[in-house]
């Protein structure tokens, strides 16, 4: 079984560096290559992984690393200002693409069900792409990342009730009605205990034994960790416990050092997670499914900037900061690949409307992707102008 796992990592991460490399040397995007690598490997295509669950669940942990140093960077009253100035732009924004994808998707002959889960996917942007290409050197990008966050954790909200609504719709007999009660009021809950635990524990112990780097990293992912693991037991997401036990420790005064630490731990796994994106994608679905996502992903591409600027602008951003972030939000979400699996699983959806979901999701990311790498600056940009750290 050893033996199994380090042949599959050394695949993924050699497939990686090799195909990283060649995305350099003619300016590519390495999210990109990582995606293609996991179709190339993954059970559709050469078959060296016959299944991708396990890769994808490894994959997950990057996520949650990406959402807790997210948090760690943003105190609580710059991020309740932040949430009170866009929810309007979470709102509207949220009806318009909706709508977009719903007509698409009855266009395209799908029934109404399966529309208006089409319509729900495209919904959300993606938080993984959005900040992974995100610099944060420049007062000006901290200030558009923050905006894009914002946005970004009003959606993952609504993608929660999206699946309490889902899992409502597949049974009756569930009462999703309590489970949105539940999602009120546990919410401010798991906020409360993150902020106590802070206050009284952790504070304590990083102010101690605050000379000692290597227990400052040991505690910081086992507080990551617990707080994740304790917001799925309360039936949230996990990124959601992981970004409250950021910003929790957001205002110590170990929060640079933790962030710069765990940065490589979150390469490692958001490496797996964008192989597990390629690789969960069934091929033999393209030929069913490829019209209507390269009409909608043409579509969103141009909707949700413009959408996106315009609403930014009426809450007073400038014009530059508004139009940045529309195009960093151009994309769907790593939630729409968990609505299609979830529709599909729970036969809400049917199997052509599912994989039309991932099919769009798939090619956002790399039309999104390469937009930005080529426009604006990233950690992975395509010229030295435009390479920041």
């Amino acid at each position: 079984m050893t033996g199994q796992v380090l042949f599959a990592i050394f695949l993924i991460f050699a497939g990686a560096a090799v195909l990283s490399t060649l995305s350099l040397m003619t300016r590519q995007s390495i999210l990109v290559a990582n995606i293609l690598l996991g179709i190339a490997l993954g059970p559709w295509a050469l078959g060296f992984f016959k299944d991708s669950v396990l890769i994808g669940e490894v994959g997950d942990l990057g996520i949650v690393f990406l959402l807790f140093l997210l948090g760690l960077n943003l105190p609580i009253t710059k991020l309740l200002h932040m949430i009170r100035k866009v929810t309007t732009v979470g709102v509207v924004s949220s009806l318009v693409f909706c709508a977009v994808g719903m007509l698409v998707a009855w266009g395209s002959g799908f029934n109404v069900q399966d529309a208006a889960l089409i319509g729900a996917a495209v919904m959300f942007s993606s938080t993984i792409i959005g900040i992974k290409l995100l610099p944060t050197n420049v007062l000006h990008h901290q200030h558009t990342g923050g905006v894009m966050i914002s946005v970004l954790l009003f959606q993952d909200l609504l993608a929660i009730l999206t699946l309490l609504i889902l899992q409502g719709i597949s049974d009756v007999h569930v009462q999703w009605v309590r489970n949105l009660i539940f999602l009120i009021i546990g919410l401010p809950i798991l906020a409360g205990i993150g902020f106590v635990a802070d206050r009284y524990i952790l504070k304590y112990l990083f102010a101690r034994f605050n000379r000692i780097k290597e227990y400052l990293f040991l505690v910081a992912i086992a507080w990551c960790l617990a707080m994740a693991q304790l917001a799925a037991v309360m039936g949230f997401s996990t990124t959601i416990g992981a970004f409250i036990a950021g910003v929790s420790l957001a205002s110590t005064p170990v929060a640079l050092y933790i962030s710069e630490s765990l940065k490589p731990v979150r390469d490692f796994f958001l490496v797996m997670y964008f192989f597990a994106v390629g690789a969960s994608f069934n091929l033999t679905y393209v030929p069913h499914v490829i019209v209507p996502a390269l009409i909608l992903v043409m579509l969103l591409t141009l909707v949700k900037p413009y959408t996106f600027a315009w609403l930014f602008r009426r809450v007073g951003e400038m014009p530059y900061v508004s139009w940045e972030a529309g195009v960093r939000l151009a994309q769907m979400s790593e939630f729409a690949l968990i609505i299609a699996y979830s529709g599909m699983t729970l036969h809400v959806i049917s199997m052509k409307a599912g994989y039309l979901i991932e099919a769009v999701t798939i090619l956002s990311f790399i039309v999104s992707s390469y937009w930005v790498v080529w426009r604006y600056p990233t950690p992975v940009a395509i010229s030295d102008r435009l390479r920041r750290d």
